[in-house]
């Protein structure tokens, strides 16, 4: 699989996704409202990118950028099959990726300078992305808008929607470099993989999910399978808890009113974070939240 996210025209996303998978896209536009591509390596590094388009009569535009707008690039190449097998090597970072393209600059104008935050603000607001960093469901596009809405007071914002993007891609990319120190697999990855066994075996299972146990407890259903015989959960601010060190709570059920089938949707719960390696603290009763304990919460960025 290919470390990239794609988005497409039409507002699809595709991430971790294959040679061919990519090929199929490439060959796939061209149509109205689906005419472009635009792919960013995982973890997202912001104004690093290539993308493409292609309306039909026309040859593809193929563009490529890595940093601000006088690294942005563009070339006409007359095949799909072509595209395609340049933006699969820039996916696999090889070396001379785009050996024997003649590329032109875009002509993109530069930037204007972004004021400086005052100190005070800038640390509040440092504090604030680092701590969702931690968590690690945020994109940089996301990011930036909770940095510019998070000290609004009185329909006044203390930044702009520049300042909060630099602030966000500096913290960003020092995350980047920090996750590039990491074990192959985190306590996060464990739960993602048990929480991808329960899924396919018909218990709806969502990470960071709504804002609240009883947001997230009136939701659940709708956000699987129809046939899913049960769910489990945790939402936003148990994400938070976990990034801090305290430990993750999971909320479970089954679709049914009786308890006995919450008890063994909880059973099929515990024996899924076992066997991923994750320490688990259940006592049994359909009464009580499944805890995760001793976690060393490290969740990657995908953006």
């Amino acid at each position: 699989m290919l470390d990239i996210k794609v988005e497409t025209e039409n507002s699809e996303t595709y991430t971790r996704i294959s040679d061919r998978a990519l090929s199929d896209l490439v060959h796939r536009i061209g149509m109205k409202g689906d005419r472009f591509l635009v792919v960013q390596r995982i973890p997202d590094l912001p104004g690093t990118f290539v993308q493409v388009w292609f309306d039909h009569g026309d040859g593809y535009q193929l563009e490529r950028r890595s940093g601000g707008p006088a690294t942005h690039y563009r070339t006409m190449i007359g095949s799909p099959e072509r595209v395609a097998g340049l933006m699969t090597r820039w996916a696999r970072q090889e070396p001379d990726w785009d050996a024997g393209v003649e590329w032109e600059s875009a002509g993109l104008p530069e930037a204007e300078p972004v004021p400086e935050i005052p100190a005070e603000i800038r640390t509040q607001l440092e504090e604030r992305i680092r701590v969702l960093l931690r968590c690690g469901y945020g994109t940089v596009q996301e990011l930036s808008r909770t940095a510019e809405d998070h000290l609004v007071k009185d329909g006044a914002h203390p930044v702009t929607d520049a300042q909060a993007r630099q602030l966000v891609e500096r913290l960003w990319l020092e995350r980047v470099e920090e996750q590039r120190q990491w074990s192959d697999v985190t306590d996060a990855d464990r739960l993602t993989r048990a929480f991808a066994r329960l899924d396919r075996g018909g218990i709806t299972a969502r990470e960071h999910f709504s804002c609240c146990r009883s947001c997230g407890l009136a939701e659940i259903r709708g956000a699987g399978r129809e046939d899913a015989r049960g769910f489990v959960f945790f939402h936003t601010q148990g994400t938070e808890s976990a990034a801090s060190g305290h430990g993750l709570t999971l909320y479970y059920g089954g679709f049914g009113e009786a308890a006995d089938e919450t008890a063994f949707v909880g059973r099929e719960v515990v024996e899924a974070l076992g066997d991923a390696g994750l320490t688990v603290a259940w006592d049994g009763s359909p009464d009580r939240a499944i805890e995760l304990t001793g976690l060393d919460w490290r969740k990657r960025l995908v953006g």
